[in-house]
């Protein structure tokens, strides 16, 4: 089969339908909270968490989707670890539910035991509160996202500004069919470890590194169906675990279909070096709206400073 660009359209859709549908206003064991007047609830939901810089009080709670969604009692990510540095520190955006700092942990020192990186540089996590961010992603609202660079982490004595100006490395080719010569067996290692975790929901990366560890890979193969392709994901991939246990107002989106997904990669992969026509019937894009704090949870707007 091969896709139409409106049924990858469609797919796209369905991508952030799964990540952005809302969670229920009622806490984890409290009441039905009050709806908010309208003033509130057209205000822009990213000026409001984005001026937030320090994680609310409280149980650590997700509310909502990755995409549509707030984050309670948030914890820091340490700038520098044995294992690890957090990247672009200007942007305050090392925060994460506790579970997603001890992936990161758990990750880094796995990296620097198996492969010959020293660890692991990690971009972009969630913003103190969550939240729609001002720049950038439409995910990454509840804590439980994060972005590992594709730059092997040698050097974990980095300064704040050498954070700031030092860039990751793309490791595309043909605009994501197949990958480059910067592309190791030790950036495999470190996907793999990444997406074994059985606190994964799903892997995104561009096609030619999923397709490739597909044709690569000769044991164990459960960890592929994590991994999926999506569009850029080529300087850094991105990881998304699942809503902790007990979490009644988090919501998780669809898991991965059976199998390990390298069909659909390597479709991906087709249609990129032969770009299907465009569908003369598709409608026009949309202009993206905003999010405001009517969209998110009621639980969101609690989390605000007054």
């Amino acid at each position: 089969m091969t896709l139409t660009r409106s049924t990858l359209a469609a797919l796209g859709l369905v991508f952030l339908a799964a990540c952005n549908s809302a969670a229920p206003d009622r806490a984890a064991s409290g009441p039905v909270l009050p709806p908010l007047d309208v003033t509130q609830s057209r205000q822009e939901a990213r000026q409001l968490f984005g001026a937030e810089d320090q994680g609310s009080t409280g149980t650590p709670e997700a509310y909502g989707g990755y995409a549509r969604g707030c984050v309670a009692g948030a914890e820091q990510l340490a700038e520098t670890g044995p294992t690890w540095q957090a990247m672009r520190l200007s942007r305050n955006r090392n925060w994460a539910l506790p579970v997603t700092l001890d992936y990161v942990r758990d990750l880094s020192r796995e990296v620097a035991r198996t492969t010959s990186w020293n660890g692991i540089y990690v971009g972009d996590m969630s913003q103190p509160r969550g939240g729609p961010m001002l720049t950038g992603h439409r995910s990454h609202q509840s804590g439980l996202d994060i972005d590992i660079w594709m730059r092997p982490a040698t050097n974990l004595n980095l300064s704040v500004t050498e954070r700031e100006n030092l860039s990751s490395i793309s490791m595309r080719r043909a605009n994501g069919a197949y990958v480059n010569d910067a592309w190791t067996a030790d950036h495999w290692r470190v996907m793999r470890a990444a997406a074994s975790d059985p606190r994964v929901a799903r892997i995104f990366v561009f096609p030619g590194a999923k397709v490739w560890m597909c044709d690569n890979e000769t044991g164990d193969r459960s960890y592929l169906r994590n991994i999926r392709p999506w569009w850029g994901h080529h300087y850094h991939f991105h990881v998304r675990l699942s809503c902790p246990a007990g979490m009644a107002g988090c919501e998780d989106q669809a898991v991965p279909p059976p199998g390990d997904g390298c069909a659909e990669a390597r479709e991906w992969v087709q249609n990129i070096l032969n770009p299907p026509p465009p569908d003369p019937n598709a409608p026009p894009p949309q202009p993206r709206r905003e999010l405001t704090l009517g969209d998110l949870p009621r639980q969101c707007a609690a989390l605000l400073s007054p």
